[in-house]
């Protein structure tokens, strides 16, 4: 008779375990029981980077890597990508479904009344040189302001995890504005209600005083749906460490600050930086073939290709690949365009790459986007933080709300000294 379980032969004791599968997957805690002797502390499983390892479930996205799919709450990307909005993006992550006409224009309104900070809350900025990291202001800023709303430490409540997520997502383009705005040695531009999320965040970035600066329509809906296509992708690096610091409960703000520095490393919110320091440092469509060459020989990496999850061609991708299209007929084609083009018909034909799957990802045009549009590299992460805010938010909405989660506490296979006895040195 068919079971959903999987049955396990120990040989060290040749004793069998049936364990009972859960949605599909073994419940790791269920092999404590097997065990050596009555004192043993029972079987663990060993899996480096949570390579095979998931730690919750979720209802949040869907990935198949290998067909290339993403899912928002069931909902195609594509579909998503051509005919939502950030904003609306944002509401259905977080409430599990898309929301009325009435229902999207009260959330934006909220939105939009938390795009401030207080006065006083500016001046943090004071505190850093003109040449800090964007990144390092943004994830000081994110832990500040939980010093502003002491209500946020209350994660059990429902209503108040709403409204944290209200004040974040009307909160972070300001602050990352504002971080723009000191590397420049700029004056602050505060928020104006009557723009798009989007409109209004390359108005504070850009503006060069009041009324000075209206959004050009094509970069506009071009970031949006960056934003939008960035908005959640599962179980990743900094989601898991939003994930991870809220499990103690604390809050919102100082777990988004976690993401945040997560997001940071250059594994990942900085591989687009990456891919364009790669097409700088090729120079021209002539030295293709040579770089080719290297890579090959494993003295180089092709930045842009290939991902942990998609064994497909990224279909995040597909979508910023046409965006590109529009930015560069608004803004004037990006030299490095044709370097990124040429590069990517090559290895999309060559066996060596196409047999290992290395398809292009999320990082090999967005770089070229966002330069274009006049953010500096070491920007990109921010530009990402602001798009995945969204789905932080919904993981930890999601994660306060599951009775099976607990403090996240990974067990350790230790390999020091079983034991030494210290030595004066007398």
């Amino acid at each position: 008779m068919k079971r959903d379980a999987v049955t396990i032969t120990d040989h060290r004791t040749e004793q069998t375990y049936e364990i009972p599968l859960v949605d599909g997957a073994l419940p790791a805690i269920k092999l404590r029981k097997i065990k050596v002797a009555d004192d043993d502390f029972g079987l663990m499983s060993y899996d480096p980077a949570y390579q095979n390892t998931a730690h919750c479930k979720s209802r949040i996205t869907y990935i198949d890597g290998a067909k290339g799919i993403l899912r928002y709450r069931g909902y195609p990307i594509e579909e998503l990508a051509e005919e939502s909005s950030f904003v609306e993006v944002s509401y259905l992550l977080f409430q599990g479904e898309l929301p009325s006409r009435a229902e999207l224009d009260s959330w934006r309104a909220e939105i939009l009344g938390h795009a401030e900070v207080p006065e006083r809350f500016k001046r943090l900025y004071d505190g850093f040189e003109r040449d800090a990291n964007p990144m390092g202001l943004l994830v000081s800023a994110l832990a500040g302001l939980s010093t502003c709303h002491p209500d946020s430490r209350n994660v059990k409540a429902a209503s108040s995890r709403r409204l944290q997520a209200l004040r974040i997502l009307g909160k972070m383009p300001v602050i990352s504005a504002y971080a723009f705005r000191h590397n420049r040695g700029r004056p602050l531009v505060d928020a104006d209600r009557s723009l798009s999320y989007a409109g209004n965040f390359l108005r504070m970035v850009f503006s060069k005083g009041e009324g000075s600066y209206e959004p050009h329509p094509a970069l506009e809906r071009a970031l949006d749906t960056l934003f939008l296509l960035h908005a959640d992708h599962e179980q990743n690096c900094s989601t898991a460490a939003m994930r991870n610091v809220a499990s103690s409960q604390a809050g919102p703000f100082t777990s988004m600050a976690a993401a945040a520095a997560a997001l940071w490393g250059p594994l990942h919110g900085g591989a687009n930086e990456a891919v364009l320091r790669m097409l700088e440092k090729i120079g021209s469509v002539s030295a293709i073939p040579s770089f080719i060459d290297r890579v090959k020989a494993g003295e180089t990496r092709l930045m842009g290709f290939g991902h942990r999850i998609y064994k497909n061609y990224d279909p995040r991708a597909k979508i910023i690949k046409r965006l590109a299209d529009e930015v560069f007929e608004a803004q004037g084609k990006n030299p490095l365009l044709e370097i990124a083009l040429e590069l990517e018909k090559i290895a999309l034909s060559d066996e060596y790459f196409v047999s290992r799957k290395l398809y292009p990802n999320v990082d090999f045009y967005s770089g070229l986007i966002y330069q274009s549009m006049g953010f500096p590299v070491e920007f990109f992460p921010v530009l990402f933080a602001i798009g995945r805010a969204p789905g932080w938010l919904s993981q930890w909405n999601e994660l306060m709300e599951d009775d099976e989660q607990k403090i996240a506490r990974p067990r350790q296979i230790y390999t020091g000294e079983v034991l030494r006895h210290y030595r004066s040195r007398d």
